[in-house]
């Protein structure tokens, strides 16, 4: 018998998705826990297996177009020559995609015109015929006005030569005289009028669109405040350069990464969240970090699971294939939902502070900037530096100045310690 495949909601966010490519074809099987589609979700590009086997008899929204969560993607059958006449697919149809199917004793309206009497054409006088001697001469004309214009040899040149009409030009030169600096501006104000002022507008994307509503909810609901704090990561860069001998492949962001997770498990009201229905604190049991990817058409944050158990090197492993996965669209909803903490990181980017927007329902997120060579002050001399800017958003509801001051001197400590990791 005849079943429909609707669009599943691949993500907790997902409103519609786009068909980006069928693995099947109508007439071809599919098994059960096959390979069936792609599908480009607000979160990522998502491979879907099929729940069933059956026979693919009608693909209703092709590769490329988008369909709502439950609205008709294909028909199947359970057999090979099964019918599918008469059948009406399950699911949601769009309203403005739904028709009004037409009996069989309707017939369409045929059109009625109204006829127009023609306007008679009103009688006209035949002009005067004029001879050859007293028609005007158009060259003649010209040269004559030509010849009265007030211009500079230089600028009459330049203007028969651009085939620019003199006469229309205002000249800057004394007694409005016009000057070759004339010609220049024309030609420059024509480029400029040439330019298309055209306004472009673009629909939003399925991930731009969740990104915009997420985020003006946060700033709109979520009383933010922020702490910012330079580290001295001198320390730390010749600790990272020292690894580059052995060959482990450890970034700066690493090294913050794990940073983070150890100060998370000391301080666990930052690593919180807040539940707005029930007006309650979330306070989470692992420390899964969402280290934010950009990817084409958005931002993304893979998650890296109870971060704070897992050594230096395991973690820039883990970090370096979730975000190779975000950048193709190939993470698994169980690898980018979720999360009780986020670091979003522009250093490399050459920025060197900035203030994110905390990404519900956690209750904070870490901003990290680009580090410096700076002047600083080490035993009584001003000495260049390596510093690192970092600042620290918190929901207000649930995490209080000092305690966000405490998580961040926690995080200072170890960034500038880097010989800590090694019992982290």
């Amino acid at each position: 018998m005849p079943f429909t495949l609707t669009m599943p909601k691949l993500s907790p966010t997902m409103v519609e998705g786009t068909i980006t490519k069928w693995h099947k074809k109508p007439g071809e099987y599919v098994e059960a826990d096959e390979l069936l589609l792609e599908v480009a979700t607000d979160k990522a590009t998502v491979e879907y297996n099929a729940l069933d086997a059956g026979w693919i008899r009608k693909v209703m929204v092709p590769e490329g177009k988008k369909a709502q969560v439950n609205e008709p993607l294909a028909i199947l059958t359970e057999k090979e020559k099964e019918t599918i006449d008469g059948y009406e697919p399950e699911g949601e149809t769009p309203p403005q995609q739904a028709k009004q199917p037409i009996t069989s004793h309707e017939k369409p309206k045929a059109a009625t015109l109204k006829a127009i009497a023609p306007t008679p054409a009103k009688p006209t006088t035949p002009a005067p015929t004029q001879t050859a001697a007293s028609r005007p001469n158009p060259q003649s004309q010209q040269s004559q006005k030509s010849a009265r214009v007030l211009a500079s040899p230089l600028a009459k040149t330049l203007a028969r030569d651009r085939g620019v009409d003199i006469n229309q030009l205002k000249g800057t030169g004394p007694h409005g005289r016009i000057m070759s600096r004339d010609l220049d501006q024309e030609v420059t104000h024509s480029e400029t009028q040439n330019v298309s002022h055209e306004v472009i507008e673009e629909t939003l994307t399925p991930m731009r669109r969740v990104i915009g509503e997420r985020l003006q909810y946060s700033k709109s609901t979520i009383p933010h405040f922020y702490i910012t704090q330079e580290i001295d990561v001198e320390s730390l860069v010749k600790f990272r350069e020292e690894t580059k001998k052995v060959e482990l492949g450890l970034t700066v962001n690493d090294f913050i990464i794990k940073a983070v997770a150890v100060a998370l498990r000391k301080h666990p009201q930052v690593n919180s969240g807040f539940n707005p229905e029930n007006q309650t604190i979330l306070r989470y049991p692992t420390v899964d970090l969402a280290v934010a990817v950009t990817i084409a058409g958005g931002l993304i944050t893979p998650i890296v699971r109870q971060a704070d158990t897992k050594s230096l090197q395991a973690l820039s492993q883990e970090i370096k294939a979730l975000a190779a996965k975000a950048k193709e669209g190939k993470l698994q909803p169980s690898e980018y939902e979720g999360g009780s903490f986020t670091i979003s990181n522009l250093g490399m980017y050459g920025v060197t502070s900035f203030q994110a927007i905390v990404n519900p329902p956690q209750a904070a997120i870490l901003a990290v900037g680009t580090v410096q060579d700076r002047p600083v002050v080490k035993n009584g001399q001003v000495v260049t530096g390596k510093v690192l800017s970092i600042t620290l958003s918190c929901d207000h509801r649930v995490v209080d100045g000092a305690e966000g001051a405490q998580f961040i001197q926690t995080l200072k400590r170890l960034i500038e310690n880097p010989i800590l990791f090694l019992s982290a």
